[in-house]
């Protein structure tokens, strides 16, 4: 009898990214071939991502598309939005399980308890369920692995539903998430990404503090590079930024999200710093590491915003020069309290706002890029293969390209960068 085949459908961040490895790495334990997304498989997966409506709809696709293709498949869907509307999901032709987040790492025990095809089963998902933490990290998969140091957010910013789609902040302990780090190290990944969904909040169900974690796994051998995925601007404190400067392997790269520039605006979003806070926590990263890479969220089109408030929020990024923006439209999520806010932003105007902070990002990007053409620095080669090229980061993020050589794969390597393409890609000469 030939093994059953099972495939992962993974939407959203890093954190489901991590969480879908983890899954997967069970059901190989327990006989199950993982195959490719798009091979035909017995069982599939899906972590579900609920950040917009554009997220719910592209899963409800993919239910669709994968029922059409394997239709005698057995259907599971996980994550956010099988939390947050798992009748609605039920409901869809196909699927056969929807579990909560709480419950996600009972998924095989219920694929092989299934008996047979009938009306989908729902398991806890309700809100009041979410108290559990499901350890998870991502191996074998890519060069760098995600590991998952925090799940849940007790912030209530007014657009978002992920604090009930995920529940309360809460943590495994720091020696557990230094063996897992080990554990990574084991299977020969060089690079470790800290994903959560509020990161910096680190510590509610443990009373230990983000920084006393980033030096534990400092201590980790094996491991030669650390990212932090995303931190709030209000927890990126003096004490992580000093340590980010001064350790090799924290890498000089941060992601902070602003969501406006407008204080206004901040303030219906219900966020917890002014831009006047955002900008002294940039300047506090750039006084200490001033060619840090950083990556800024941004909302557009949220209820109430006028263009004096875009042009607010335009001149705010223009002048703070990161080195990537990650533009958003505003995407209305039913039960949060921006649904009520009057001075809804025509989806039109919406689309312009974006379409002009890309042209912000793209100049941004182009110039941070370029500054490095000429100089020396360490870049983490991948597996991906395209033209004839691979493709690593250096550690504060900027694209290399380098004539493949399956030698230099999952290695750090001393590279001289060269000239920049349009993509802002830079050409890299290995020197070792």
């Amino acid at each position: 009898m030939q093994p059953r085949r099972v495939n992962f459908h993974t939407l959203g961040c890093k954190l489901n990214f991590s969480e879908s490895s983890t899954l997967a790495r069970e059901f190989e334990r327990g006989g199950f071939v993982r195959v490719a997304p798009t091979a035909e498989a017995d069982i599939c997966v899906i972590n579900s991502c609920s950040v917009t409506e554009h997220a719910d709809k592209k899963c409800r696709n993919l239910i669709r598309k994968l029922h059409r293709r394997n239709p005698g498949a057995i259907i599971a869907v996980t994550g956010c939005y099988a939390q947050l509307k798992p009748q609605e999901i039920a409901a869809i032709d196909g699927v056969d399980i929807v579990l909560s987040n709480n419950d996600k790492g009972e998924l095989f025990k219920r694929v092989v308890e299934l008996s047979g095809k009938g009306r989908a089963q729902v398991y806890s998902c309700d809100t009041d369920s979410l108290t559990s933490f499901f350890a998870a990290f991502s191996s074998g998969d890519r060069t760098r692995a995600f590991l998952k140091v925090q799940d849940g957010c007790d912030y209530c910013c007014s657009y978002c539903t992920i604090h009930y789609a995920r529940g309360s902040s809460r943590n495994m302990p720091v020696a557990d998430l230094v063996d897992e780090a080990r554990q990574i190290a084991a299977a020969g990944q060089k690079e470790i990404v800290l994903t959560g969904v509020n990161t910096g909040d680190f510590g509610r169900t443990t009373g230990e503090k983000f920084i006393d974690l980033l030096r534990a796994l400092n201590e980790v051998e094996g491991i030669g590079r650390y990212r932090i995925s995303s931190i709030e601007p209000n927890l990126l404190t003096d004490e992580i930024i000093a340590f980010c400067a001064a350790s090799p392997k924290f890498m000089h790269h941060f992601h902070i999200p602003l969501q406006s520039g407008s204080d206004r605006i901040l303030g219906l979003m219900r966020r917890r710093y002014t831009t006047a806070r955002f900008a002294e926590r940039i300047a506090a990263v750039r006084r200490l590491m001033p060619d840090a890479f950083i990556g800024i969220d941004v909302i557009v089109g949220f209820p109430g915003e006028t263009d004096a408030d875009f042009r607010t929020t335009y001149d705010f990024l223009a002048g703070l020069e990161p080195a990537f923006l990650h533009i958003f439209p505003f995407s209305e999520r039913p039960g949060t309290p921006a649904v009520d806010l009057p001075g809804k932003v025509q989806p039109s105007v919406a689309t312009a706002r974006v379409a002009e902070l890309e042209g912000l990002c793209d100049r941004l990007h182009g110039d941070f890029c370029a500054r490095a053409v000429g100089t020396e620095d360490t870049v983490l080669f991948e597996s991906t293969r395209r033209g004839g090229m691979m493709f690593g980061f250096t550690g504060n993020y900027r694209r290399v390209k380098a004539p493949y050589d399956a030698a230099k794969v999952n290695t750090l390597c001393r590279v001289k960068l060269g000239a920049m393409d349009d993509s802002h890609d830079l050409m890299g000469e290995i020197r070792d």
